[in-house]
């Protein structure tokens, strides 16, 4: 942190280098700050000061690092890893409109030990839900995990940054091949309410009936049983779940893909929800709250422990509506990382939507917390810092 934002970048760089115990392979770095050209400058530093490297950054409202996270405040995140072995393609991808929809063009071409890709957009100019909900057709089943970008000025002031350009549209991003272990978690933070029910009848992004009832009617006699505090959590903002495997037993937290509820139409005894869901798919209502976000986070991290064991480091995707907005401190999401997966080198930002695969499949989420998590691969020497 400081006034000066290009002296603080290459400050942050420096120490993010000065960690590892070789060239970094990759560096990841994350900028806020009032001015957007100041913004360039002190990313093109960040550039500069790792030549050889894969390097990819954006500007953005609040950045995470050092086990603390700094919102709307000048400031600098860099995180650094070398990887032995691994291979990193970096990229820059663009729109072209045709007659009848966009294309998006500067995807690498895919390899069969791809494991998956990191992702930074601007939100303002590239069409980031259409492109992450149909990755697969293009991408098949590699992950991509990252965050919408952002700046303090919004719209026209964000920048992001990929081997030593200073990119003002688009996304960018690195594609991790070879021997890298990674892996994601992905915590939406939310609490079921009431029973699952499958979807009878729907037109568009409206619930009409929910297990065979109007679907106002289902809400209305769900939120009837809850308690005032759960009455509470559903008028500050409704979620629905929708169950991402049909064939399982029981639907738990953690089953289902977060969308909001956008409103009811009391004529057609409907629910407006903010995704189109099919006939026989399974939903459940949900709340979010800092309690049960704090918990469906720290549940999660200690799974992924306890099934992957020994963690290196760590790149944080956090939501800007979480932070001290939802849990009183800006620090919340790097300190749970610390705590469950030890004091690893931790470093992100504040994203204006984040992206991030659930159940195999790659969307872009809201007060999510997205972790894209390294582990040491077995006879390599990988060492992270930020």
């Amino acid at each position: 942190m400081g006034s000066d934002l290009i002296t603080t970048a290459e400050t942050a760089t420096r120490q993010a280098l000065s960690g590892l115990a070789g060239p970094p392979d990759l560096v990841c770095f994350f900028i806020c700050g009032d001015d957007p050209d100041e913004v360039s400058r002190a990313g093109l530093r960040v550039m500069k000061m790792a030549p050889d490297s894969a390097v990819i950054g954006c500007s953005a409202t609040g950045v995470i690092g050092d086990g603390q996270g700094v919102e709307i405040s000048p400031a600098v995140s860099v995180w650094a890893a070398t990887l032995d072995g691994a291979r990193l393609t970096t990229f820059a991808l663009d729109t072209l409109r045709t007659d009848d929809r966009f294309v998006v063009v500067g995807l690498p071409e895919r390899s069969s030990d791809d494991h998956a890709a990191i992702l930074f957009v601007d939100p303002y100019s590239f069409p980031t839900e259409g492109f992450v909900e149909r990755s697969q057709e293009v991408l098949g089943d590699l992950p991509l995990i990252g965050g919408l970008a952002n700046a303090i000025q919004g719209r026209g002031a964000v920048r992001l940054f990929a081997d030593g350009e200073v990119h003002t549209e688009g996304a960018v991003g690195v594609l991790l091949s070879g021997p890298v272990n990674i892996s994601t978690v992905v915590s939406q933070g939310c609490r079921p309410i009431g029973p699952t029910m499958a979807v009878t009848a729907v037109e568009d992004n409206l619930l009409l009936e929910l297990a065979g009832q109007p679907a106002l009617a289902r809400l209305e006699e769900i939120v009837s049983a809850l308690d005032e505090d759960d009455r509470d959590l559903v008028a500050s903002g409704l979620q629905i779940g929708v169950a991402m495997n049909e064939y399982a037993e029981r639907h738990e937290r953690g089953d289902f893909l977060i969308r909001g509820v956008l409103g009811i139409d009391p004529e057609r005894e409907a629910v407006a929800i903010g995704d189109v869901v099919e006939i026989g798919r399974t939903v459940r209502f949900q709340v979010r709250d800092a309690a049960t976000a704090d918990e469906d986070l720290y549940e999660l991290l200690d799974a992924h422990r306890e099934e992957f064991g020994r963690v290196d480091g760590a790149l944080l995707f956090s939501c800007n509506g979480r932070g001290s907005a939802m849990f009183g401190s800006a620090d919340h999401d790097a300190v749970a990382v610390r705590d469950t997966l030890g004091p690893i080198s931790v470093a992100g930002f504040f994203a204006a939507g984040e992206v991030g695969p659930v159940a195999g499949q790659n969307h872009v989420h809201g007060f999510t917390a997205s972790v894209l998590v390294f582990s040491t691969h077995p006879g390599a020497d990988h060492t992270y810092d930020q």
